[in-house]
């Protein structure tokens, strides 16, 4: 009997510890969530007030605005809802800006929520009726808009949006202006902790990409493609990263170019692997590419050919490198760069046209825009970009340092390797800056 009741208090006190502790993980898995929710709110808070006070006075007067309007609907929300705050958006809601020289007034109407209050970046918040009355007050000449032609993060107005705009403003709606260039001045143009921010995000990027190019994803003759795909995609998952790519790209290369992409193809020994992808985190986004060789049996390296055609895309990106400099427009960086290329003894072709002549590596290069997109709305130096290559390149600007370079390999009967290289760096006065380590190796699969 005693033996029995000892027993049944030892149970008791078994599960009452086990359920104390199962309460306490609860509780440390929850405050742990709610810690790294509130730290990102508090980062991007910080972000929106130094963008606010030191980027958009100057943006706004550089392009002769006195006003910015974004209008958004429940359901239909700008790109830019994330850098402006966010909030509870039900029928029609404004976010405007207006300039008061050294500072820019803001307000929203018809927008509501705790954080976007709580960060504390608006001057007033009214309601959507007040519209009209709020803009009359304040008179002024040139009101700028979402509406681009080349830009589409700065084309966020509806045809709906833009009638509806006209018609409540009266004859203000007469003096609607494009805010493309001014969008693309003000995102670009970086504080440091928005460079901070993307730094991180570049970090994370590298080290999912390499950990998915090893051993501990693929195994040689049973991991396909799109099983290292998905597994890229579950890490980006588990820690609450996006992607503005949608599914990592991860395919072969061969001497008939590209084999297949993300497919159920299985990854053999002898296979010359590439990926491009890249992380959303905190309204910043990455892009980049890395490189990795399966050996065959008895190899211990990649075979000179592949390293040498690397070694060759290397020198480029060092070029392109020493080449970039802040510029009055990015095409004058880029027109820099290309003769700094060919003065080394690079030929320089069109995308994905490499020539016949083997005793040459062939370039083509696409430095362009990153940062709150993969491919940003700043000044650009990809061909691409014909609208951005006129944009000033400024220090602080975000860019993917993004080219091809294709050599001869004798052990695919000359035909030419693609080596895709591409990481994100920073324009400072002293050129070009790496933002977390950059690719520097062939990643190898035993």
């Amino acid at each position: 009997m005693i033996n029995h009741l000892l027993s049944k208090r030892l149970l008791t006190v078994s599960a009452t510890l086990a359920a104390l502790c199962i309460s306490t993980l609860m509780l440390l898995s929850t405050t742990a969530y709610s810690q790294e929710a509130r730290s990102r709110w508090e980062r991007m808070c910080q972000i929106r007030a130094e963008k606010f006070d030191l980027i958009m006075p100057n943006a706004m007067q550089e392009n002769n605005l006195d006003m910015w309007i974004v209008v958004m609907r429940e359901g239909n929300l700008d790109p830019l809802w994330d850098a402006l705050g966010r909030g509870y958006v039900t029928g029609w809601a404004y976010y405007i800006f207006t300039n008061q020289g050294d500072r820019v007034e803001r307000a929203v109407l018809g927008v509501a929520g705790y954080r976007l209050e709580e960060c504390g970046v608006y001057d007033y918040f009214g309601g959507p009726d007040e519209l009209a009355d709020y803009v009359a007050e304040r008179n002024p000449e040139r009101i700028g808009i979402n509406m681009a032609s080349s830009i589409g993060g700065a084309d966020g107005l509806s045809h709906t949006s833009y009638l509806h705009l006209r018609e409540t403003l009266g004859t203000y709606g007469n003096r609607l202006v494009s805010a493309e260039r001014f969008v693309s001045d003000f995102r670009s143009t970086r504080t440091a902790v928005e460079i901070a921010a993307f730094a991180e995000a570049g970090e994370m990027s590298r080290e999912i990409a390499e950990r998915a190019f090893s051993n501990e994803v693929i195994t040689p003759g049973v991991t396909t493609l799109e099983d290292v795909a998905w597994w890229m995609s579950d890490q980006q998952l588990s820690r609450g990263l996006e992607s503005s790519f949608d599914m990592p790209s991860v395919y072969i290369t061969g001497p008939d170019g590209i084999a297949a992409t993300s497919t159920d193809r299985i990854i053999q020994r002898g296979d010359l692997l590439m990926l491009d992808w890249g992380v959303g985190f905190l309204d910043f986004y990455t892009d980049m590419k890395r490189i990795a060789y399966v050996l065959r049996d008895g190899e211990t390296e990649a075979p000179q050919g592949i390293q040498h055609a690397f070694n060759q895309a290397l020198e480029v990106r060092d070029i392109m490198k020493r080449s970039i400099k802040p510029a009055a427009s990015a095409q004058i960086a880029l027109d820099a760069t290309w003769e700094a290329i060919r003065a080394a003894g690079f030929n320089q072709i069109g995308f994905n046209q490499p020539s016949s002549d083997i005793s040459v590596t062939d370039v083509v290069i696409g430095p362009h825009s990153v940062g709150n997109w993969g491919h940003g709305i700043g000044p650009s130096l990809a061909f691409f970009n014909p609208e951005q290559l006129t944009y000033e390149l400024r220090p602080s600007s975000l860019i993917s340092i993004e080219l091809f370079a294709y050599t001869a390999n004798p052990d695919w009967d000359n035909a030419k390797i693609r080596i895709p290289l591409e990481d994100n760096a920073v324009v400072t006065q002293r050129g070009v800056e790496w933002l977390y380590p950059a690719n520097s190796q062939i990643l190898i699969v035993k």
